[in-house]
């Protein structure tokens, strides 16, 4: 199927929305809520936490949401929305999969099953007011998204008796069909008695006798709309379970789409016939609703489309919403070969007047913000949603969007799964602090995993930043036109050796080397065969010099290398991120390269003492009679404690030969980064990693968000004044 000429217009709104914060009206983060807050008092506070789907009550006040590897609903009070409070958490016996509220109650779908091909589940019910839980009834089978009707009269869930992804590769049919479980509900109660399992085999040319229901909807009539993933396939029933229609969720073919995960973000592949295979659905009218094409058996189309419930097409988003969120550093690279971005999750609401579509990118970390009208969405603005967003609510009475991200990385010293809320603010967007920029549908300029910055000689505003190791195969300088709000990625500069992209290199620092070109600090792993390394480049990004590292000093090397460069006069100085194997505890190296007699030097930084982890540095700049360090541990969240800004007197800065006794010089405190990182409500990111001056004297700073790879993606770039 052709992608609809309205993906375009949306394309283009996308580059607005990106490159000005002239927008009131709009919806930015106050809060985030790390639910391993509601653990049991008994639980190890490592213990898996992960909320997926969740609702509010009616009055706005609490939100509850299933927590399937803790085995519980949990509950979060958001009387006031900027400072959430647990409310804690209900175990269930078995796994919860979907919820939904209603009058006080959560419906709450559970999934009980032995195997694959012995589905089970229960609908149980809990009293939010006193945590009491009842079972109610069978459902038949392994649910998935439940839903209740508008007017409160009836439940719909998703009976989805999910495929084993490990037989046959995952190929369908695998028995027993999934269904569609309709409840009526009498007094808030439901009759289990007169559940209907409503049959859509026979539907789907993809596996008609094996539909996998996915999720459903309800619209103001009593309709329900139901996605078959896997079959790629849509159905609309009543209230009694007779089909009213149901047709095929198509397929696109793209172009100028990223297909390989080979370390660089190329835009020059192409997909045909690319079955959407929806996930989330919900209704935007009685007449009219919006799928998220995540893909799961066989598709993956990177956007979303709605349709009317006659099977007409009304609009398709294309790759614009990629490009959206690849314009905003966070797309995933390592899913390029799967399902880019991933749309799963989907929330609509009313707020006053306006229609709002609320699209989650899953692998991206991102919520898309979308006005409605006419069944058309307007990309609006980009929110960053914590890692792996699974599903999200819109509570228009109370003027607040709100995320459940899934990821909870805890085990690997990572971030908590987190619900993040947000408002509706006669304000400009806070987010993205950084983007690049686009030009009409082309492709935009893709990056991430910022490592170091510089600014130019002359030009205020004007900043360099390099991308590190992540994109292995396509190194690069990015250009940054930082008197955009915000800040703007302009260009990008390849880093060629001999006229290929540059290989074996990780780019950590820059600085301008006064003639037009740079110096980049290539941070080296010996076991990886990369070498510690300076590299002198020109305006384009050409290598004209490489200069690899004494042996004196790689004598002692781990793999912890150098995070940053600066030029004071004729000669580099080289921060080092930890110590080496020569350096004392808490010391570590400076080190120095004149570049008229090529001599090495160093000298010895002190660093704080870390309550957990390691302490190292990230950059540094020289400042006239000053060299400004970052200095941070690599501690995330709640248990970061230091991301500083340090003065070291440039007359210290005496080099002492390699392998002698090195002088330590002084630090003095200039700037603490916490309240800075704070200021954006999410949860404090460990990597601080680039910080420059412009021509003007304006401190700029900025996070490395690895690549959106075990990341929520947040870059955050700002600026201050200087003491």
């Amino acid at each position: 199927m052709k992608i609809n000429h309205l993906a375009l217009g949306a394309a283009l709104l996308a580059t607005t929305a990106l490159t000005t914060n002239a927008h009131a009206d709009a919806f930015n983060r106050i809060a985030s809520f790390a639910v391993m807050q509601n653990l049991p008092d008994e639980a190890d506070p490592m213990t898996e936490t992960s909320p997926e789907i969740i609702d509010a009550t009616e009055d706005g006040m609490m939100l509850v949401y299933s927590d399937s590897p803790l085995g519980a609903i949990g509950m979060i009070d958001i009387t006031d929305p900027a400072a959430p409070q647990p409310r804690g958490a209900v175990m269930l016996d078995g796994e919860p999969t979907s919820l939904v509220l209603s009058a006080g109650k959560a419906f709450v779908a559970v999934n009980t099953s032995e195997s694959f091909t012995a589905p089970s589940g229960i609908l149980k019910i809990v009293d939010l007011a006193s945590g009491t839980v009842t079972e109610s009834c069978d459902l038949g089978g392994q649910p998935d998204s439940a839903a209740v009707a508008p007017d409160g009269t009836f439940l719909a869930i998703a009976i989805e008796n999910e495929r084993d992804e490990d037989l046959n590769d995952g190929a369908i049919p695998q028995m027993p069909a999934g269904s569609v479980a309709i409840i009526p509900l009498e007094d808030n109660t439901p009759d289990c008695d007169n559940m209907v399992q409503a049959d859509v085999t026979g539907l789907a040319d993809v596996a008609p006798g094996d539909p996998e229901p996915e999720f459903v909807d309800i619209n103001g009539n009593g309709q329900i709309v139901v996605t078959l993933q896997e079959n790629n396939h849509i159905a609309v029933l009543d209230r009694t379970g007779k089909v009213l229609n149901h047709f095929s969720a198509g397929a696109v073919s793209l172009d100028n789409v990223e297909t390989a995960e080979e370390g660089a973000i190329n835009f020059a592949g192409s997909l045909a016939d690319v079955k959407r295979e929806p996930d989330a659905v919900k209704w935007l009218d009685n007449d009219t609703f919006i799928i998220a094409n995540e893909g799961d058996y066989e598709g993956g189309s990177r956007g979303f489309t709605v349709f009317n419930m006659d099977g007409t097409e009304v609009f398709d988003s294309g790759l614009s919403f990629e490009y959206a969120v690849a314009a905003a550093g966070h797309y995933p690279e390592k899913r390029s070969g799967n399902k880019g971005v991933e749309p799963e999750g989907l929330a609509v609401g009313t707020f006053g007047e306006t229609q709002y579509a609320f699209v989650l990118s899953e692998r991206g970390s991102m919520a898309g913000v979308y006005t409605v009208a006419d069944g058309v969405p307007t990309l609006k603005q980009l929110l960053p949603s914590g890692i792996a967003p699974e599903g999200a609510v819109a509570i228009p009475a109370r003027g607040l969007f709100v995320t459940a991200n899934e990821a909870d990385l805890g085990e690997d010293n990572g971030p908590r799964a987190h619900v993040m809320i947000y408002a509706l603010q006669d304000a400009a967007p806070v987010y993205p602090t950084i983007a690049s920029a686009t030009k009409g549908d082309l492709p935009p300029i893709a990056w991430g995993a910022l490592s170091g910055l510089a600014a130019d000689d002359t030009a205020p505003a004007r900043l360099y930043a390099v991308t590190d190791s992540f994109y292995s195969t396509n190194p690069q300088i990015l250009v940054i036109d930082a008197a955009q709000t915000p800040a703007a990625i302009v260009d990008a500069m390849t880093v060629t050796r001999d006229g290929a992209p540059a290989e074996k290199i990780d780019l950590e620092g820059i600085s301008t080397d006064g003639e037009g070109g740079f110096w980049l600090a290539s941070e080296g792993r010996t076991d990886r065969e990369i070498p510690h390394a300076l590299l002198h480049v020109d305006a384009s990004g050409a290598i004209l010099e490489e200069v690899a590292f004494p042996d004196t000093l790689l004598a002692n090397e781990i793999r912890f290398g150098a995070e940053g460069v600066t030029k004071i006069g004729e000669t580099l100085w080289i921060a080092m991120q930890r110590e080496w194997k020569d350096d004392e505890k808490g010391l570590v190296k400076l080190v120095s390269y004149n570049l008229e007699s090529g001599a090495w030097g160093a000298v010895h930084y002190p660093l704080e003492t870390p309550e957990t982890g390691w302490m190292g540095l990230s950059e540094i700049t020289a400042d006239g009679e000053r060299v400004l360090i970052v200095e941070r541990d690599n501690q995330i969240g709640g248990n970061a404690r230091v991301k500083r800004l340090y003065s070291v007197p440039t007359a210290e800065m005496v080099p002492a030969e390699l392998g002698a006794k090195l002088p330590v010089v002084n630090k003095t405190l200039v700037r603490d980064f916490l309240p800075d990182l704070a200021a954006y409500n999410g949860y404090t990111v460990d990597k601080l990693e680039g910080f420059a001056i412009d021509a003007n004297g304006k401190a700029y700073a900025v996070t490395d968000n690895d690549g959106t790879d075990d990341s929520s993606g947040e870059t955050f770039f700002w600026s201050f004044d200087l003491k």
